[in-house]
């Protein structure tokens, strides 16, 4: 079930205990470690091979998905990337992260949204931040965590 169909059910219920337990399975939210896990199971893939592709450091990368270490709001899109999630996903996971979600009035983000949207590979986007003169991923940046 979509978020906006269970906020639409959420509008029509007059008993929010109602609610809850008829859309118990709905309401469920993994941690982010949990949402890496379950991604990498459905795609086959090995949580190593998107630390790599994420151009994370290796026992930082094992400790993100072992759900030891906190990512920012940069290493969220750094996987988002890894991952070739599209815009609505990565969105999703900066939500499970519980960062703030790219914001298409800020040209940094309107041109990751951008690569996102085009499927770009991780040096693309670097290039693209580059030209721009905008601080590239993983670098320093006055994140909005």
């Amino acid at each position: 079930m979509s978020t906006d169909e269970l906020l639409g059910l959420l509008f029509k219920e007059n008993d929010p205990e109602n609610f809850f337990a008829q859309n118990e399975s709905s309401l469920f939210v993994p941690s982010f470690s949990e949402y890496l896990n379950l991604w990498c199971k459905k795609h086959l893939e090995v949580p190593e091979h998107v630390i790599i592709r994420a151009g994370l450091e290796k026992s930082y990368g094992h400790q993100l998905f072992s759900g030891k270490r906190n990512p920012s709001r940069d290493t969220v899109l750094l996987l988002s990337i890894a991952m070739n999630a599209d815009y609505k996903q990565a969105q999703e996971m900066l939500r499970i992260a519980g960062k703030s979600q790219l914001y298409p009035r800020i040209k940094r983000d309107a041109s990751i949204i951008y690569c996102l949207n085009n499927h770009k590979s991780l040096i693309d986007v670097q290039i693209l931040l580059q030209e721009f003169g905008l601080p590239l991923l993983g670098g320093k940046t006055n994140e909005r965590d």
